[in-house]
């Protein structure tokens, strides 16, 4: 474990000085994020402005899945999309064979590589928005560190659903369009799940588990959930990455490198 820690320490303070050359693009990415989290609040207020309320969701409640969404963008793009998204690119370029032979785990080295800075504005404004609805709801440090379980939770489901993407590049080198529909259907868990209809909650919860990735988290907060659903989020959780380090093994198999 050391080893591996000590191996993460050196891939990240390397990643953030190679990126941070670049200080100009830190703040183009601070007014983007803000424009999106703009377009957002926008999005949601037109649903509330004329006193309309997804069911059992307030305008502060609904701002708590928000923000675990926005949080979810900058996790997404500081950890995720910097390293997933160039696992195809290793296919194609043959480098897969160099990580193969590192005496680490492959699916740990591809999985935490790098690591991008441009992912901060988000987890700044996910925690910004969470506070202040937090502060409208009167909730107490309590209720926030119940959803520190659902939201690792959602944070793991999520990875291990975008590297089984990634895997099936061995056999599909082109994937970048599946895995902007993984991001768009995503898109889904800005909104609680209620706000759909019921085929759409059924699909959001038990197909692409987008319910897991921002209202569960959200409920739990509130003090709104259910064990049953701490328990299902645990599981799915579990399973996804089980069925991750599986299936990476398994595609492996069909790896022939670039010499071959």
């Amino acid at each position: 474990m050391r080893r591996y820690l000590k191996v993460l320490r050196l891939f990240w303070s390397a990643a953030i000085a190679a990126e941070m050359e670049y200080r100009v693009n830190f703040i183009i990415t601070a007014f983007s994020s803000l424009g999106n989290l703009v377009g957002s609040v926008f999005g949601l207020f037109l649903f509330y402005r004329t006193g309309y309320t997804f069911t059992g969701w307030s305008w502060e409640a609904a701002l708590v899945v928000l923000g675990i969404f926005t949080l979810l963008q900058g996790f997404s793009a500081t950890f995720l999309a910097p390293n997933l998204n160039r696992i195809v690119r290793h296919v194609q370029e043959g480098t897969l064979d160099f990580i193969l032979l590192k005496p680490i785990r492959s699916q740990f080295w591809l999985s935490i590589h790098t690591v991008s800075p441009w992912g901060i504005p988000d987890l700044i404004f996910g925690l910004l928005i969470i506070g202040y609805a937090g502060t409208k709801l009167s909730l107490g440090i309590d209720k926030y560190l119940l959803t520190i379980f659902p939201l690792s939770c959602g944070l793991v489901i999520l990875y291990s659903l975008w590297f089984i993407l990634g895997a099936t590049s061995i056999w599909f080198v082109k994937i970048y369009n599946i895995t902007e529909v993984l991001r768009g259907l995503l898109d889904a868990g800005r909104y609680p799940i209620t706000a759909y209809p019921a085929a759409y909650r059924f699909f959001f919860t038990f197909v692409v588990p987008v319910a897991f990735l921002t209202t569960v988290p959200a409920q739990s907060m509130l003090g709104q959930i259910q064990f049953t659903w701490l328990l299902s989020a645990g599981l799915l959780a579990l399973i996804l990455f089980f069925i991750s380090t599986q299936f990476w093994r398994f595609a492996l198999r069909f790896y022939t490198s670039a010499s071959s």
